[in-house]
């Protein structure tokens, strides 16, 4: 049975805002059910362990899918969440690949947790693949490989500029992903704002926004069955 790792954010502010943020239900729900459904095994991680925060907007009802739905029902699953490893205990050599949902929690902490960057480092270096969606290619910001960061000169995409300015967010997050994977080397590409869109590169699987996830859950499954 393979094994896939998911990486979820601890953080839960908002910027200076005052309101709160986590990952995004849809992004976790979609690829965890996707995989599992097809029999792969999912160890939930996020870097302090326990319950990591839920975007609270993600838990709208505008916000709602099929997955979402099921993952509110989904009491087993629930529990499973509050009890989340700490990223820290997590071994590469356990897991067949990693998975990083969204939210906009990841541009706080995963972006510069130590942990975070040597798990992804290791796991391509290893040569298995790492998957990312939404706000998670933030997590790639300070990894490298061999010197280079491990994007420069690979096909990306990720939550764009334009995506960022419609939810109001453009002048509270610590950076724009699309900005950053372009700074870094990454040949970023975009397609229609909130469409499905999904770029595979070697290992690197990356989705562009929420309705991407299930698509990049997809490409993982087909490199880990190859």
């Amino acid at each position: 049975m393979k094994k896939v790792v998911f990486v979820l954010t601890s953080h839960d502010q908002l910027g200076d805002t005052g309101k709160k943020t986590g990952f995004w239900v849809e992004e976790f729900a979609a690829p965890y059910y996707a995989l599992t459904d097809n029999g792969f095994e999912v160890t939930i991680a996020s870097p302090l362990g326990g319950q990591p925060p839920i975007d609270p907007k993600s838990d709208d009802p505008d916000a709602a899918t099929e997955d979402t739905k099921r993952f509110d029902s989904d009491k087993a699953l629930q529990e499973k969440l509050k009890n989340t490893v700490k990223l820290a205990d997590i071994n590469q050599a356990d897991f067949d690949a990693v998975f990083y949902p969204g939210g906009h929690g990841p541009l706080w902490d995963l972006a510069n947790d130590q942990n975070s960057i040597a798990l992804i480092e290791s796991f391509y270096n290893h040569n298995k693949p790492v998957s990312f969606v939404c706000h998670a290619p933030a997590a790639l910001k300070n990894v490298k490989v061999n010197g280079d960061y491990l994007v420069s000169g690979k096909k990306v995409t990720g939550f764009s500029n334009s995506e960022e300015e419609a939810v109001g967010l453009f002048n509270v997050v610590p950076f724009l992903l699309e900005d950053v994977l372009q700074e870094k080397g990454g040949i970023y590409s975009k397609g229609t704002d909130w469409g499905v869109y999904a770029v595979e590169d070697g290992l690197l699987i990356t989705g562009q926004n929420p309705a991407s996830s299930k698509l990049v859950a997809e490409k993982l499954m087909a490199q880990l069955k190859n």
